[in-house]
């Protein structure tokens, strides 16, 4: 698959219409991609056990997108056959009063992932320049008044790159997904949840006001892929109306990128190795 294609440019305008949400990459028989997707998960596994082994990388997975584009899913389906032990998976929301009194980058600095390990956000620190911009949320962030200028939203841009590649700098490679949905598709999502009791909770009243602001996020979706995709922390934006072809580009996208970082599992030093006959033969006798 052409990754590039999904990959919003390093200085350039991103405009969301010129990006589909409902392409399969030419890809017609879902069985096929699903295929594709298991095999990938295959391949996550391994990469992921000389992640830990190799104990000097991590990996940090960010997902942002509107409401019911299948970020849960997405996370769900691909994930699934990953080693607990080296996954962590934290979900940010409305943040707390103890949140609101540090700075807006704390809460997930705290849930980095540590070396050898693989992070997901489910939202993250992205929320800070989203909706936090469409709601107009930094009057009640308790930062002095003279602090909050014009310009603050670019700051915080500046802010993001910066942190990102302190990030990369260090061993974290960042890979980030935004899942392209229609507001057709949301709303045939939306209906569908009302109709089946078993996902009525998944929907709430404030999710039809959120979504009259659509234009308004799409918005601030563009500035913020546009700011802050990097070489070394890219945005993939990714189409989210077909959820099978939404996983197989995800998983795609790990897989490549775990590749590129030429891990290998640490071997025993010299001593270690001359001494492999003698180790055998003691456990033999024991």
């Amino acid at each position: 698959m052409n990754l590039n294609k999904y990959k919003a440019p390093e200085g350039k305008k991103v405009l969301l219409k010129n990006y589909s949400t409902d392409s399969t990459g030419g890809i017609k028989d879902k069985n096929k991609a699903v295929n594709q997707l298991e095999k990938n998960k295959s391949k996550m596994i391994e990469l992921q056990d000389k992640l830990y082994a190799h104990n000097q990388h991590s990996l940090l997975i960010i997902f942002q997108a509107m409401d019911s584009a299948g970020k849960d899913s997405a996370i769900k389906h691909v994930m699934s056959g990953l080693n607990p032990q080296g996954t962590q998976v934290f979900s940010f929301k409305q943040p707390s009063k103890e949140e609101l009194d540090h700075d807006y980058l704390w809460r997930t600095t705290k849930a980095l992932p540590e070396r050898g390990r693989i992070g997901i956000f489910n939202r993250s620190y992205y929320e800070e320049v989203l909706v936090v911009k469409v709601h107009d949320l930094i009057k009640y962030q308790n930062i002095p008044k003279e602090r909050v200028k014009k310009n603050i939203w670019k700051n915080r841009y500046n802010d993001i790159r910066n942190f990102e590649e302190h990030l990369y700098q260090n061993g974290t490679t960042i890979i980030k997904f935004f899942l392209n949905l229609s507001k057709d598709e949301q709303k045939i999502r939306f209906i569908k949840r009302l109709d089946t009791p078993s996902k009525n909770w998944k929907f709430s009243a404030g999710d039809l006001e959120e979504r009259k602001l659509w234009n308004k996020y799409q918005n601030c979706y563009q500035d913020a892929i546009s700011e802050t995709s990097t070489k070394n922390s890219p945005w993939y934006i990714v189409p989210a109306d077909n959820k099978w072809f939404t996983r197989l580009v995800i998983s795609d996208v790990i897989v490549n990128t775990l590749q590129k970082l030429k891990m290998k599992y640490p071997t025993l030093d010299a001593e270690q190795l001359s001494n492999i006959d003698k180790y055998k033969e003691e456990l033999s006798k024991d």
